[in-house]
């Protein structure tokens, strides 16, 4: 037999309450005193009462939901960090509607506008494609990661000091020249303290490095023929010396080191690899390569916990605006694995 539909006005009657009083606990719940919220919560399990969250979200505006742009799942950084946000449903109850970035802002921003029609709370954006100004814009709680972040909040590894890392593990594995290949990063994303931790480090220390900086392709097909071209070069150039190679991700260490073992049918000695971010393909490579780790659990963690805050603070009767933007710095995590021993 179907069961009965449980209704404000049963709620109301099982409570003592009207059904004002009931309406106001799910659409401003701040306005009740902390005792009748309690009275109405374990009514509300008592009538094995089911939410409709259509209707919920018809009276108040309030979806639950909150809006993901990531640049593409082929890096397995994005993917794992999408994982991750994804699982937060369970400490933190919002659901995601999520757009795979294209690099063309018309686009994206065709995404962005479906997203806010879809009456999302908030926003979680990796994509770099625009800029944090206009994100700001559209007057709804953002945090970015791993981007430009002048004008929103921010959750970002501390990439100066990963860098570090990598680079004082390559020089200590006694690597004749050290080389950093990474991306044509502008000076305002994260990651281009990678570059700059990289080069201080060599220079402090007197180290022979090179730093390689591509276009790399937004596939993984594109990045493996311009990493097949980096190797052929690197060879070349320094065929009797012991190489280390810092790679902007895991992925790409991931590529290079398929490149090189198919040459070889191992990792020669004169090869030492650190990648960026501890994505599971660094632990699962043919050979688990060592890697800075980015944490990434925790960047997602704390950026949803950023975001929720915002959202919360919106939702109260009186609302106390944020003063100051918040970047968090996450501290990255030296893991050695074989591609160093």
């Amino acid at each position: 037999m179907s069961k009965k539909k449980v209704t404000f006005d049963d709620i109301a009657k099982y409570t003592n309450f009207s059904k004002t009083t009931i309406s106001r606990y799910f659409n401003n719940p701040d306005s009740l005193t902390v005792k009748n919220q309690d009275i109405i919560a374990q009514a509300l399990i008592d009538l094995d009462y089911q939410e409709n969250k259509l209707a919920k979200v018809l009276a108040n505006g309030k979806s639950e939901f909150v809006g993901v742009v990531i640049p593409n799942l082929y890096l397995h950084y994005y993917a794992e960090v999408l994982n991750q946000l994804l699982i937060s449903y369970e400490k933190f109850g919002y659901k995601f509607m999520v757009f795979v970035g294209t690099g063309e802002e018309e686009t994206e921003r065709k995404y962005i506008q479906e997203l806010l029609a879809y009456k999302i709370e908030g926003m979680i954006i990796l994509s770099h494609t625009i800029p944090s100004k206009e994100l700001a814009s559209y007057n709804i709680p953002i945090v970015t990661i791993e981007r430009e972040d002048e004008y929103v909040n921010s959750v970002n590894t501390d990439n100066y000091m990963g860098a570090q890392q990598a680079t004082s593990l390559l020089a200590k594995s006694n690597c004749d020249i050290l080389l950093h290949i990474n991306s044509n990063v502008s000076e305002e994303t994260p990651s281009y303290k990678r570059i700059l931790g990289f080069q201080d480090i060599c220079r402090e220390h007197n180290i022979q490095h090179e730093l390689i900086i591509q276009d790399f392709k937004d596939s993984h097909q594109g990045a493996a023929k311009q990493l097949q071209d980096i190797y052929e070069y690197i060879n070349d150039k320094y065929p009797n010396q012991k190489k280390g190679l810092f790679m902007p991700n895991d992925t790409y260490a991931n590529i290079l080191l398929n490149i090189i073992f198919r040459e070889h049918g191992k990792l020669p000695d004169d090869y030492c690899i650190v990648g960026f971010d501890n994505s599971p393909i660094a632990e699962e490579a043919i050979i688990p390569i060592s890697t800075i780790g980015q944490q990434i659990d925790k960047i997602a963690y704390e950026a949803m916990d950023l975001l929720v805050t915002q959202m919360n603070e919106r939702k109260k009767r009186r609302p106390n605006p944020q003063k100051e933007l918040i970047h968090k710095s996450i501290t990255p995590i030296l893991i050695r694995r074989e591609t160093t021993e």
